[in-house]
């Protein structure tokens, strides 16, 4: 009797542990699923509030070249910086990629236990260093070395990709070695089999088929530069204008948002417009989080 009396009190106990633990889980996720909902449809709705109240024209906000909110007449051209976010965006990813990609075969097939125990937890220390820090860095020496040799003040789409891409370049270095480490070592072998050598494994073998997974780290990694504020901010210039060189002023949605979001009236047509360059972020987000879901269901196949 006592034995059965105990089977039953554990067999309560963990019934009821298995149901907390659901509930808990279940509400984590309406919790989860409640807040992202709450944040898209906050900004969607203030967002185009400047198309549906202000009565701005979708495809001015988008081609206008003018941004002036508060002129007469009023301009809410954000093309300059659109063309700012993806241009400083674009060319951090493809200094960055290259790089992240020879470290990952470096660490994987040339020195696995040196890079492994030593140089991956350098290369990820980075990811840990404040947005801020690299724009001061960008500020104190990437845009003097821009201004004494090349023509211009230094700050500008190159200075900002560039310190974007020392941002960006931990995200991208893990997702590939993970690829990397990830791949059957029966494709290695199969190829030093054929008698290729070391180098002919890598590039016809190791790279070919780890590519869409790499591709998954460059989408990973712009979308985190496209989405970075005060680094850029602090070497871009912030000038409405789309550049005619790599080293003329420029400005990104980001920037835009933060210099001007705290000097508008909540309401008014200016801060309906910083509500559209926020949303034109988030949608952009959607777009990269598509692209890399793609990716991983190709890397599957």
């Amino acid at each position: 009797m006592a034995q059965t009396t105990d089977k039953k009190i554990s067999a309560n106990n963990h019934f009821a542990e298995e149901w907390v633990g659901r509930i808990y889980t279940t509400l984590c996720v309406l919790v989860l699923v409640t807040t992202i909902v709450a944040m898209v449809y906050f900004v969607a709705s203030r967002g185009l509030s400047t198309f549906f109240k202000n009565d701005v024209n979708v495809l001015e906000l988008l081609t206008g070249l003018k941004w002036s909110p508060e002129g007469q007449p009023p301009a809410f051209g954000a093309l300059p910086f659109i063309f700012g976010s993806f241009s400083t965006s674009i060319l951090a990813a493809l200094l960055a990629a290259p790089l992240s990609f020879c470290a990952a075969v470096f660490m994987i097939e040339i020195t696995p236990k040196f890079g492994r125990k030593y140089l991956q937890p350098v290369i990820e220390l980075l990811a840990g260093i404040p947005s801020v820090v690299y724009g001061f860095i960008g500020l104190s020496v990437i845009v003097p070395f821009f201004r004494d040799v090349f023509p211009g003040q230094g700050v500008g789409i190159a200075a900002g990709a560039l310190v974007l891409s020392i941002m960006i370049l931990p995200t991208m270095t893990t997702v590939a070695t993970d690829a990397l480490a990830s791949l059957p070592s029966g494709l290695k072998e199969g190829s030093y089999a054929l008698g290729a050598t070391r180098w002919q494994t890598i590039y016809r073998v190791v790279l070919p088929t780890t590519l869409p997974s790499l591709l998954t780290g460059v989408v990973l990694g712009l979308a985190r530069a496209f989405g970075e504020a005060l680094a850029v901010q602090m070497v871009i210039g912030n000038a409405p204008f789309i550049p005619r060189s790599l080293f003329e002023s420029a400005s990104t949605l980001t920037s835009a948002i933060t210099l001007s979001m705290g000097n508008t009236v909540s309401g008014s047509a200016h801060n309906n417009a910083l509500w559209s360059l926020a949303l034109i972020l988030m949608l952009m987000t959607f777009v990269f989080v598509f692209i890399v879901r793609w990716l991983e269901k190709r890397s599957k196949l």
